[in-house]
């Protein structure tokens, strides 16, 4: 089967093409991505599908790869079924047709990782040219939201650099049935977060909306073409492969602590939580990033083992000799903590002697929840 020329042209099916095919509806294009519910396990907004990458990802069920995968997911086929559904039945080529495929393939694979490239340049741009517009975060309503979730700077410091603001962003969400356009929903004061790659230059910015009526300081925006639903208050712009939020990094750091969000990983930092060495405390954005992509199949679902094969996951530096990972509370117990030891695993390939830990605060809560108060809202 390895040498099935047929999986080469299955590969090179054009997404529009297959999306038709198989009938699958209720996606939309958010960020160069086409997002909705999986046609395999169902749920809102937890499947997506990259058209540059050439890859399909479901955060339920953990479905991933390419459009052999999604012809299997959508179908129920195993793997030479839906092959052949996608390809025709297996037929040997000459040389000459072996030759030309395996040419018209890899032209097919160039000009899809030329798009990819060019997509994720622009959208880096886009944050650069955000984050140069915002303004420092000292002495602005910043300020205030970390108080309101229990982060309040000392009387007198400064905020860390990563955060500045932005008196008037605009919260866009795509037109139910027409993806090239977008609907305002909210404009309103953000804070902005500054997403540092491997190499140190910004690569994407992290906005969250403030409206100090709210408990948790987020406002509660309904969604236009979702009945009953409410648009996330917090939005990335750029990318975030690879990258984190440095939220603060004391010179002589040896432990990394690390939680998706800005306000679980601050909220140990702001606790005064004792460790073992200086720590610095850095948001990985989303558990996506900081796990990485991870090996599944029938039994591997909560195994927690990490593709290596990943280049863009993240990796800490160097310098890191003991990682620390929070586990939010919120989400499914089980298949977050297998995220995280892929991600712990993968640290400590890449790092050899890092020593890594999960903490978790307990069942239903999250980091910040337990500095505020439990919140149900």
């Amino acid at each position: 089967m390895v040498d099935d020329p047929r999986i080469d042209a299955a590969k090179a099916t054009p997404w529009p093409e297959l999306i038709d095919r198989l009938q699958i509806g209720g996606l939309v294009r958010t960020a160069g991505e086409l997002v909705g519910p999986c046609p395999g396990c169902g749920g809102k907004d937890r499947f997506s599908i990259n058209p540059q990458k050439g890859v399909i990802f479901c955060r339920g069920c953990d479905a991933k790869g390419d459009q052999i995968a999604l012809v299997q997911l959508v179908l129920g086929m195993d793997f030479p079924a839906a092959l052949e559904w996608l390809a025709g039945p297996r037929q040997e080529l000459t040389p000459a047709q072996r030759e030309a495929l395996r040419q018209r393939t890899e032209a097919a694979e160039r000009k899809r990782a030329a798009e990819a490239a060019r997509h994720r340049e622009k959208a880096m741009e886009l944050a650069r040219k955000m984050w140069s517009a915002a303004r420092p975060a000292d002495d602005t309503l910043v300020v205030d939201y970390l108080a309101r979730r229990g982060l309040a700077p000392r009387p007198g410091a400064r905020l860390p650099r990563c955060f500045r603001f932005e008196p008037a962003a605009r919260l866009v969400v795509p037109v139910s049935g027409r993806p090239s356009e977008f609907q305002t929903v909210h404009e309103g004061p953000a804070m902005l977060s500054a997403i540092l790659g491997p190499d140190d230059s910004l690569t994407g910015v992290h906005r969250t909306w403030i409206d100090l009526r709210q408990r948790k300081g987020r406002p509660v925006i309904a969604h236009p073409f979702k009945d009953g639903e409410t648009v996330p208050a917090k939005k990335v712009y750029g990318s975030k492969k690879g990258g984190a939020i440095r939220l603060f990094t004391p010179r002589d750091a040896t432990t990394l602590v690390m939680g998706e969000g800005i306000e679980t990983t601050l909220t140990p930092l702001a606790a005064k939580v004792r460790h073992d060495g200086v720590a610095a405390y850095w948001a990985g954005v989303d558990l996506g990033n900081m796990s990485g992509h991870r090996i599944t199949g029938r039994g591997l679902r909560y195994a927690g083992i990490p593709d290596m094969a990943d280049r863009e996951a993240f990796v800490p530096p160097a310098w890191v000799r003991r990682l620390i990972f929070i586990q939010d509370g919120d989400s499914d117990p089980r298949l977050t903590r297998a995220k995280l030891e892929a991600g712990l695993r993968r640290a400590r390939l890449k790092r050899p002697g890092l020593i890594g830990t999960i903490v978790h605060p307990g069942e239903g809560l999250d980091m910040n929840d337990l500095l505020m108060g439990r919140d149900d809202e």
